[in-house]
């Protein structure tokens, strides 16, 4: 099997959980990072095998043998990142939130298109067994109609203006860092946005929002979705229908889901993986690049865009 070329620009957790996957891919392989830091490049190269190292992402992106790029650095970051790897001719897979706008998000689609190159944000959910399988329920008619989706994602955070999170400077705040996955996790159950919906927010003392919470009503839909940086939620998802339901633990990071009618459990899955599951991500990319796809079908830019989109008029209601 061909594979294909990794760059990893960023030495952070993130880039590091990443590199730990890498080795359950099949079609793929890291070849060079990139940091800030030369030193950093270089121990991080050397803890994960990876043969090149490099101080500064340009030269990362001018080398000839790297496929694809992907960018693990801050979101306000993420613009420039893609925008760089792209107009160097790189595929490129860029940690969420894709950008930190919806006119940002329209630019990277727009160019990459101009250029056939692959772009996608690593919403590595959307890939995991666990989330396919409750899927493959919902659309089997196991819970009949849908009727109400109930997701979170919340842990506690201690306020540091400088750090990255609650840093203005950074786009910090917990509907980006956490947020974005309930609002994702319903998009990806309902196969549409929400449209109309309340939400209640606490901000910081610098003006950065840390705990939200949202209401929305999606055709005869209800959802009810929740992050904060104040304290641990349940952090679970469940999908609700007229004749039972779908829970999924640590729904974000999801490796087992179970279907109940009424209070009786009737299925469970587990994918007993060894790895944290960025792996599935990584050969979804390494498949669709193989077959010269520019998009994944099952994380397309038209849904980056609605994700933008909402959660710009999630803030506009702070």
């Amino acid at each position: 099997m061909k594979q294909l070329n990794w760059g990893i620009i960023s030495t952070g957790v993130i880039a590091e959980q990443f590199c730990q996957d890498m080795k359950h891919v099949s079609n793929g392989k890291l070849l060079a990072v990139a940091a800030r830091q030369l030193t950093n490049a270089q121990s991080f190269a050397k803890k994960h095998e990876i043969d090149k190292a490099y101080q500064g992402y340009q030269q990362l992106f001018d080398d000839a043998e790297i496929d694809v790029v992907y960018i693990a650095t801050p979101h306000n970051l993420h613009f420039q990142h893609v925008h760089d790897a792209l107009m160097a001719g790189k595929s490129v897979l860029c940690e969420k939130p894709f950008t930190i706008s919806s006119a940002e998000c329209q630019q990277l689609y727009l160019l990459a298109k101009e250029k056939g190159l692959f772009l996608m944000e690593a919403i590595w959910t959307y890939f995991l067994p666990a989330i396919k399988k409750a899927k493959q329920w919902l659309d089997n008619g196991r819970i009949g109609k849908i009727k109400h989706i109930k997701a979170d994602f919340g842990y506690p955070l201690p306020y540091d203006p400088e750090r990255r999170e609650w840093n203005v400077e950074l786009a910090g705040g917990c509907l980006l860092e956490m947020g974005i996955y309930p609002i994702a996790i319903a998009q990806f159950f309902l196969g549409q946005p929400m449209e109309s919906f309340t939400v209640n927010a606490q901000v910081a003392p610098n003006g950065v929002e840390k705990d939200v919470i949202i209401m929305a009503e999606v055709n005869d839909v209800r959802l009810t979705l929740a992050t904060s940086f104040q304290c641990k939620l349940q952090n679970w998802a469940y999908i609700i229908g007229e004749e039972g339901y779908i829970a999924i633990p640590n729904f974000w990071r999801a490796d087992q889901c179970s279907l109940y009618k009424l209070d009786q459990q009737i299925e469970h899955f587990a994918d007993n993986r060894e790895s944290l599951g960025f792996n599935y991500e990584a050969e979804a990319v390494g498949e669709a690049m193989l077959t010269n796809q520019i998009e994944h079908p099952d994380m397309p830019l038209k849904v980056s865009y609605a994700l933008q989109l909402q959660m710009e008029q999630i803030k506009v209601k702070f």
